[in-house]
């Protein structure tokens, strides 16, 4: 299992793509400024030491020289050891719909990123409890199976979109009776299902998948993301925004269906919360988790994580030797070596 100890500062590798744009910029200076003294041919009789390639070739070393520093800092780090590991738990499958209507924008910045963002606030909740997420739109597909490894379970959610699935639509049916079948088989823990999405059923009898999950012993609460009142679902065509329409040019308007999310949670013996701007639920879904009796369940965890940001410093300062070592003029005794030319066809 890789992972990261600090990967807040990954973020650091924006400033790759900034810098990236100001040697560019310079470039393009440097060029203009050379030009007011003569043409190419003046200049380069006047310079016959300068080399159009090795400042380009130096930087592009210094770069990925700063990317494997920058990874070093935020201490990769892969686990070496599994052990088993008893703890009291209850078992959590999260559905979230991804379909295009989760775009809309009516709670910001939009319904699907403010669910991704209480889940991920969920996780950093959980202690001895296993979670696993499923996604639909038509169909529904696991993101995650269960398991105790919150790392991993906010490294698949950050890779959550509506790209992941190949058919659009709500199925929330569909992401109730898969989720039934994701938990540990013959586990004698709790489980509950949390399904998040605006509500718009158009495929299946999902109140009959609550009281199929009832059956087996499992609670099914709903959070309902968005506003009665709707809002349009934004789509990008060429680089601009607009808003999806139907077949007579009419704007798309996606509104939360609570009836239909009431009625889930009512036969999942659950609680329904609605999402706004102010909130999302799960904090409240939360404290109804806790209630449920914690059950020991035994799982398996990586006890020992071993750091290997020691590789990622090694090839930066090598690549940093590098990159000193290159001079950005021509050497006057290997001139006629073009190493750093591009060769014309």
């Amino acid at each position: 299992m890789f992972r990261f100890e600090n990967n807040e500062y990954l973020w650091g590798l924006l400033v790759i793509p900034l810098l990236t744009f100001f040697f560019i910029w310079s470039r393009i200076a440097r060029k203009k400024a050379l030009r007011r003294f003569g043409n190419d041919e003046i200049m380069n009789f006047l310079m016959p030491f300068a080399s159009k390639n090795r400042p380009v070739f130096k930087f592009l070393i210094l770069m990925i020289a700063l990317a494997f520093i920058i990874t070093g800092i935020a201490r990769p780090q892969y686990g070496s050891k599994l052990k088993k590991r008893k703890r009291e738990g209850v078992e959590l499958v999260i559905a979230l719909d991804v379909s295009n209507s989760m775009l809309a924008e009516d709670i910001q910045p939009n319904r699907l990123e403010r669910a991704k963002l209480a889940i991920s606030r969920l996780v950093d909740k959980l202690k001895d409890d296993k979670i696993g997420l499923i996604v639909f739109a038509g169909d529904a597909y696991t993101q995650l199976p269960i398991t105790a490894d919150y790392n991993s379970a906010k490294l698949f959610l950050n890779s959550v979109n509506t790209q992941i699935v190949p058919k659009q639509g709500t199925a929330i049916g569909a992401s109730i009776n898969l989720a039934i079948r994701s938990f540990t088989p013959n586990s004698k823990a709790n489980k509950a299902i949390i399904v998040i999405t605006d509500g718009e059923n158009h495929e299946d009898d999902a109140v009959s998948a609550a009281k199929s999950a009832v059956e087996n012993n499992i609670v099914v609460h709903t959070i309902g993301m968005g506003l009665p009142q709707g809002s349009p679902i934004p789509v990008l065509r060429n680089g601009q925004k607009e808003y999806l329409k139907d077949n007579q040019g009419n704007v798309v308007v996606t509104k939360l269906n609570e009836t239909m999310l009431e009625q889930i949670a009512a036969a999942g013996n659950g609680v329904y919360v609605r999402a706004n701007n102010a909130q999302v639920g799960l904090n409240t879904l939360f404290d109804e988790i806790n209630k449920l009796e914690k059950t020991e369940m035994e799982s398996l965890v990586y006890s020992d994580y071993e750091d290997q940001f020691q590789y990622f410093f090694a090839i930066g300062l090598i690549l940093i030797l590098l990159e000193f070592v290159i001079l950005e003029r021509k050497n006057k005794f290997l001139k006629n070596i073009r190493l750093f030319a591009v060769k014309e066809k």
